[in-house]
């Protein structure tokens, strides 16, 4: 699996994610100079529609005026509590603050619990913490922490 990329004429990074919804600003040295071997379409933040971040640009805006729109993002740690369409499990999920998953319960339907952590998962996108739809969705630590103990390894399935 992969993603998108482009390189984004910006004022800087922040103003990229400011603007445009789920979207990650690759900064890492080794990361940029792999991408100067890639032949990317350069894109300004502010051309004019339509252009590839016009999607995401008018997804962010519409998130924009939402409540808990940005509430999560910036911080050291989030934890979230969440259940897929279909499934009967819940998920409690701790995310770093660039919105990946660190640590993950998740609660079958019997009520046994297995944890992973990032290692555990080879594709780990992250989540956009700006997302108001996951603000509804946060927990305590405490909430996380007792269910983390109380969970079994995944290897030990």
């Amino acid at each position: 699996m992969g993603g998108l990329w482009w390189w984004v004429w910006a004022e800087s990074a922040e103003e990229i994610v400011l603007a445009c919804a789920e979207v990650k600003v690759v900064t890492t040295p080794e990361t940029v100079e792999r991408a100067e071997t890639w032949a990317l379409e350069e894109v300004h933040l502010d051309a004019p529609d339509p252009n590839p971040l016009s999607d995401f640009r008018a997804q962010r805006d519409a998130q924009r005026g939402q409540p808990g729109f940005g509430v999560l993002a910036g911080r050291d740690r989030v934890y979230l509590r969440g259940q897929e369409d279909g499934d009967e499990a819940v998920y409690l999920m701790e995310f770093g603050p660039d919105g990946r998953r660190l640590r993950q319960v998740e609660v079958g339907p019997d009520g046994g619990a297995v944890k992973t952590t990032e290692e555990d998962c080879p594709f780990n996108p992250p989540f956009d913490l700006y997302d108001p739809q996951y603000a509804s969705m946060e927990i305590d630590s405490t909430d996380f922490e007792e269910a983390w103990h109380r969970a079994r390894p995944e290897s030990q399935g």
